[in-house]
Parts: structure tokens; C-alpha cells; sequence
């Protein structure tokens, strides 16, 4: 079986054509696996941060709110407040605020009526704190729930803080809710671990006009009045519905039982690296997703790591490797295929080769034993004229057939590991009858030959002497001359027959002649060269002597 060289490259440029797609589709799958998870991630990110901002806006809602119903009825206004709040629950539907407040307008140095209603809200006396040197005040009278936290904060004239006052400030000029920075609120004072935090103003204007008319374009304050602030170019203010927040309960509220599916996450107050870190929980991973948060006019920053490894990375370099592996799998099947295919063809071509010797070896059999009739017949006919009488052709003929049978018996047994060239040539002609004196005089070099090359020598040999017995010079009508050398790693062996009765015919060959060739050519990797002459035939034969051990 001989597969098609042309078919084989085409089915190898096949497999690796077919290899090189899954792998490709590997990768392929692998990134879209990996910026699948990545999109998926980032959208969860997305969901938090609304979560987040939607729970912020809750919050807002609640003080503006408020800000309506105080405005509704400033007389009852803490007393209302307090009822609304305890109806809303804001801790419970929108949890994450420290409470919700309210600040009035105070001029400096004229805290009676700002005391009067602390007095009022909580039936003790409380006074008004710091001393400020800002010609307005806005002291905290009312912040719900009432707790312990919250009670550090009652009195307290969160004008006098920068932070604050820069927060209030905006929300006066602007009439929107404004945030503060990042402070210490002074309900920490009261906390058994603190934390940072932040507050969202929202204004309150007062009802009665300006009464300069607000000409002014400086915005600072210019007059105060008992209960009303005022400032150029901007609306008088009254007081300030506020939320303090402290940011991890705040996130902690809005997060819930969620949070302990993110690897890390960091909440930082404004954006870009000098922003200050407000929150932190986790480890933060390489992958990280950034939100924003809208913190009334301010925008934060949120960061979200999830630290899925598997679903990153480890999934889509389980889809790559296993694509290169079916790849690879497929490539080395191919391989195991073709040298499948190899190996039965090494071995029809093997069975070819075999059934070709044994194709010879009948015919070199039938040969063989052809010619040990002939030559057995030539050997009679030659001791038969050399014979005297019965007894002496019975004597001669007898051992003859014994030296014959003896080198048969030594070529099909290899009873010698080394066999002398010159001993197989003299042995040969010894039992074709050549004469004794002769035999001594061949007495070229000693050249040891293996087991093949005797084997092989001695055939070609016998070929030679049965040839010249049936139609040479052995035959009694010609004359015989032997000889060898040795030439570097190759000997050559010459067979010369001369003074024969016809010029021998050569231009085709014998099956004889082809098997001698063959064991030359194939067995003993030589060469051999037959030329006839006038009467006469030469044969040479060459081949090379293996390297000692």
C-alpha cells in the first residue's frame, strides 16, 4: 500500500490549516470570555454606583422635604419637624444619614433668641458653641433622632468651620443643596470609632424682602438681622436644613450583605490622585472599576475590585489551553496517522522485498539444483577420462562428491566466523578437478572474509567454476588463471579464461550470471565487470572490505 506524496502534503496542510483555526477560535473565545467578564464586572460596578447615588438622592429628597414643611410654618417648625421625621423614619427607608437638622440664623454676639429655642425644642438650657469671630452664626437647634451621637452636636455653630461655612455658603448664593468636604463632625466626639464624614446644606430663605434691596454685587454679609442673614446679591437666609453623614455607615447601609462579594472597594472625596480616601474596604485588585458618586454639587470617586482571577483570566486561559490542546491533539493525531501509514507501507514494501527473495531463492534452488546434476555430470565425464579403470573412477568420482557435499554443507551451516578468500577459491577448484600443482600456486595474500562476504564469495565462485566446467576452461579446452589483491578497503578478484574453443557470448545473461550479480551488487555492495576477447572471457569483481571492530 503506497499512499500519494501529493495527498500527504495536502492532508498535513489540512490538519495544520484546521490547528491553526482552533487555536485562533481559542483566542478568540478567550478574549471575548475575558472582556465579557470585564463588561460584566463594570456593570455591576455601574449598579452600585446608582445604588449609591439613587440612596443619596433618597437623602436629599427627605431634606428638601423638610425644608418645605419648616417653611410651611416657621412657629411650629421644630416641633413639626420632629413629628414629620417620626412618621418618615428616615433611618429605616433610607438609612445611612446621621439624622436630619435644622440651623437658624444668629448675629454675632447675640446668641438669646437662638438659646431660646434650644430651650424651647429640648426644655434645658443649652449655649450656643464656639465663640466665632464671623458676624453671622448658624447654630444647630434641632437635629433628629435625638441620640447620644447627635446630642454632642446640639449648639453648635457650624459657621464657624471653614469646611462648613464654605459648603453653606454655596448653598446660600446658589439655592441648591451643597455638600461639604471632608470633616470631623463633632458627633465623633461621642463615637467609640471614628470616622470621616460630611454634611449636605440645603437653604432656607427668609419670607420679608431686603432691605437696602440688594443692590450690592459683593457677596458677604452686610447687616444681620435677629433672625435673618443677609448678604449682597444674594437672597436673605433665614436657616439650614442639613444632613451630617458619616461615609462608612453610609456605604455600609447602601452596600448591605452585598459588600462581601467585592475583593476591595475605595470611595475617595473629588477625583484624581490628591483626593483624599474617605472609604475602604477589601483589597484593591489590578482591576479595578471606577464610578462617580454625585454628592449634592460635589462629585466623588468609587472604586470597585472584584478580584475574579478565574473569571478574568483563569477562564479565558482555560479556553486558550484547551483550544491549543485539541489543536495540538489533532496535530499529533495526523502524525500518529502518517507514520501508521508509514510503517505499513515500510512494511507492504517489506513483504514486497521478501516475497522478491523468496522469488530468487526458488529460482537460485532450481538452479541450484540443475547445475549439481551438471556439474555432477561434468565432474563424471572428467574423472571418467582420467580414470583407468571402474575402480579408479569409483575411487576418484566417490571423493570428488565428498569435497562437493563438504562445501555445500559449510555454506548453508556457516560453521567459520572468518573464511580465507584464497582457501574458498582452492577449495572450489580443488573438487572441479584442477590440478594440485596449480592449486599450490595460487598463493596470493590471505584476505579474511565475514560470514556474508563468504557466503556470498563462494557462490559467485561456484557460479564461475560450474559455468567454466559446463562451457570453459575447466571443461579441458582452455586455459585458467585465479588471482587476488588487496587495493586500500576493496578487493578485486580476477577470473581469466583464455585459449578457449569459441569466443564466448556475452550480450545476455544467464540466470546464472544475473545471480551472480546480484550477490555482487546487493549482499556484497560491489561491483563485478565481464569482457570476452578473442577466445578468451574476463571477469572481475570488486567490493570493499568492511572496517575492523
Amino acid at each position: 500500500m503506497r499512499t500519494s506524496l501529493w495527498a500527504d502534503r495536502l492532508m498535513a496542510l489540512s490538519v495544520r490549516v484546521i490547528g491553526l483555526v482552533i487555536m485562533l477560535a481559542a483566542l478568540a473565545a478567550a478574549v471575548a470570555s475575558f472582556f465579557y467578564n470585564k463588561t460584566q464586572e463594570a456593570d455591576q460596578a455601574e449598579r452600585i454606583a446608582m445604588q449609591v447615588n439613587a440612596r443619596l438622592g433618597d437623602q436629599l429628597s427627605i431634606l428638601e422635604a423638610v425644608r418645605a414643611l419648616y417653611q410651611s410654618d416657621r412657629s411650629t417648625g421644630g416641633t413639626s419637624v420632629r413629628a414629620y421625621l417620626a412618621a418618615l423614619q428616615p433611618e429605616t427607608r433610607a438609612p445611612g444619614m446621621q439624622g436630619v437638622g435644622v440651623a437658624i440664623a444668629m448675629a454675632r454676639g447675640a446668641p438669646a433668641s437662638v438659646e431660646a429655642r434650644l430651650r424651647e425644642n429640648y426644655g434645658r438650657d443649652i449655649t450656643v458653641w464656639p465663640a466665632s469671630d464671623q458676624p453671622v452664626g448658624f447654630p444647630i437647634i434641632l437635629i433628629e433622632p435625638d441620640n447620644a451621637l447627635n446630642a454632642a452636636a446640639i449648639g453648635y455653630d457650624m459657621y464657624s468651620e471653614p469646611t462648613r461655612r464654605e459648603a453653606m455658603r454655596r448653598a446660600w448664593l446658589t439655592g441648591q443643596a451643597a455638600a461639604s468636604g471632608v470633616v470631623h463632625l463633632v458627633q465623633e466626639r461621642k463615637a467609640a470609632h471614628t470616622q470621616p464624614g460630611f454634611l449636605i446644606y440645603v437653604p432656607v430663605y427668609a419670607e420679608r424682602p431686603l432691605i437696602d434691596g440688594g443692590a450690592a454685587a459683593r457677596v458677604e454679609e452686610e447687616r444681620i438681622a435677629p433672625t435673618i442673614a443677609t448678604a449682597v446679591g444674594a437672597r436673605p437666609l433665614e436657616a439650614f436644613v442639613y444632613a451630617p453623614f458619616r461615609v462608612h455607615d453610609l456605604m455600609t447601609a447602601v452596600l448591605g450583605e452585598q459588600i462581601e462579594g467585592i475583593e476591595g472597594i475605595e470611595v475617595v472625596a473629588g477625583e484624581g490622585p490628591s483626593a483624599l480616601r474617605v472609604f475602604s474596604h477589601g483589597r484593591m485588585g489590578w482591576d479595578a472599576h471606577e464610578q462617580k458618586l454625585q454628592v449634592a454639587d460635589r462629585q466623588w470617586t468609587m472604586r470597585i475590585s472584584y478580584g475574579r482571577f478565574v473569571d478574568r483570566l483563569g477562564r479565558p486561559l482555560a479556553i486558550l489551553l484547551f483550544g491549543v490542546a485539541i489543536a495540538f491533539l489533532a496535530i499529533q493525531l495526523h502524525k500518529m496517522q502518517h507514520r501508521r501509514l508509514g510503517a505499513f507501507q515500510a512494511l507492504a514494501e517489506e513483504k514486497q522485498r521478501h516475497a522478491e527473495d523468496r522469488e530468487l531463492m526458488i529460482g537460485e534452488m532450481a538452479h541450484r539444483m540443475k547445475n549439481a546434476f551438471a556439474r555432477i555430470s561434468a565432474l563424471a565425464r572428467i574423472t571418467l577420462r582420467e580414470s583407468t579403470d571402474l575402480a579408479d573412477f569409483e575411487k576418484r568420482f566417490e571423493g570428488r562428491l565428498q569435497a562437493l557435499s563438504a562445501s555445500k554443507q559449510m555454506l548453508v551451516t556457516g560453521a567459520v566466523d572468518m573464511v580465507d578468500l584464497g582457501a574458498i577459491i582452492r577449495r572450489e577448484l580443488h573438487v572441479a578437478g584442477w590440478p594440485a600443482e596449480r592449486l599450490v600456486g595460487l598463493a596470493d595474500p590471505e584476505i579474511h572474509l565475514g560470514e556474508d562476504a563468504a557466503q556470498a564469495i563462494s557462490l559467485a565462485v561456484h557460479e564461475l567454476v560450474t559455468n567454466s566446467i559446463k562451457y570453459g576452461a575447466l571443461a579441458g579446452r582452455g586455459d585458467l588463471r585465479v588471482s587476488w589483491r588487496r587495493e586500500g578497503d576493496e578487493v578485486q578478484l580476477d577470473w581469466i579464461e583464455s585459449e578457449l574453443p569459441d569466443t564466448p557470448h556475452i550480450a545476455t545473461e544467464s540466470f546464472g550470471t544475473q545471480f551472480i550479480r546480484t550477490l555482487i551488487e546487493r549482499q556484497l555492495k560491489g561491483s563485478w565487470t565481464r569482457q570476452a576477447g578473442d577466445r578468451s572471457l574476463a571477469v572481475t569483481i570488486r567490493w570493499p572490505l568492511p572496517a575492523p571492530d
